[in-house]
């Protein structure tokens, strides 16, 4: 270490693993405000922030996978957290986010804002409302996980506008907790297909590729439906920049619910 730096902390470093799972790679750069927020935030430099968030992208397997390594000077520190953070998600994430928020000096509730039953929410007490906010504000990190992984970008269109996708489970939510919070998990979709991929209707294999049910066939305008679905069929997905989908949640779908 250089003189005059000072070691990062844990809580510094939940703090950076947090953005940098919110952030789409490529935009960890001292420049970005969302960068510079945080490095006000934890009494450091942006340049340092920046350096740190490509530390932790020499972690990211799916990075080591393309070829991409990140910065070369990650601490043992680094690994630790990064080790607790994605070991223990659904805990760490919302502790992230609670630590983001007293920082800030707000209620960690406060994503939450354009929800429509905010108030209902909130007007909980005790252990039901920090239970309800806790789910809320996991379900929100894990939407800001996947589209920025995706780059906001439908894996099955391409269709870039937020506002139209959804961070769709491989594994279904109900099917057990593991995965439910698991950034790999997630594919950005938009509303249609994630409902047909929910229904089986769709699939992607494992090597990425999109898969179209025959049993659409026939069950409207054979236009339309070519239109929004048998276009795409063989096709590969639109990858992720980093968190690639599980190649084995992708084949359990793929082999168990898709209607081929």
């Amino acid at each position: 270490m250089k003189a005059g730096q000072k070691l990062w902390t844990r809580e510094e470093l939940i703090l950076a693993i947090n953005l940098y799972s919110k952030l789409p790679f490529g935009k960890f750069h001292k420049s970005n405000p969302e960068v510079i927020a945080l490095a006000n935030l934890i009494g450091r430099t942006p340049s340092s922030v920046g350096l740190k968030l490509g530390n932790l992208a020499s972690f990211d397997p799916m990075l080591q996978a393309r070829g991409v390594k990140g910065a070369t000077n990650a601490s043992k520190l680094d690994r630790i957290i990064w080790d607790e953070f994605y070991g223990n998600i659904e805990t760490v994430a919302f502790e992230s986010e609670l630590l983001r928020a007293n920082k800030e000096l707000r209620d960690v509730g406060d994503i939450l804002a354009t929800e429509p039953d905010l108030d209902d929410i909130l007007s909980k007490g005790g252990e039901e409302r920090e239970r309800i906010v806790k789910m809320r504000v996991n379900q929100w990190f894990f939407r800001k996980m996947v589209l920025s992984a995706y780059d906001n970008t439908c894996c099955i269109t391409g269709i870039t506008s937020s506002e139209l996708l959804v961070a769709g489970h491989i594994q279904r939510w109900a099917d057990g907790e593991k995965n439910r919070m698991n950034p790999h998990n997630g594919l950005a979709i938009n509303a249609l297909h994630d409902k047909a991929y929910e229904q089986g209707l769709i699939t992607i294999t494992p090597n990425h590729i999109i898969k179209v049910s025959p049993k659409l066939k026939g069950l409207g305008d054979a236009k339309r439906l070519d239109e929004l679905f048998f276009q795409y069929d063989g096709k590969p997905i639109h990858q992720p920049k980093k968190f690639w989908p599980d190649g084995t949640l992708l084949k359990e779908h793929y082999e168990q619910r898709f209607q081929g």
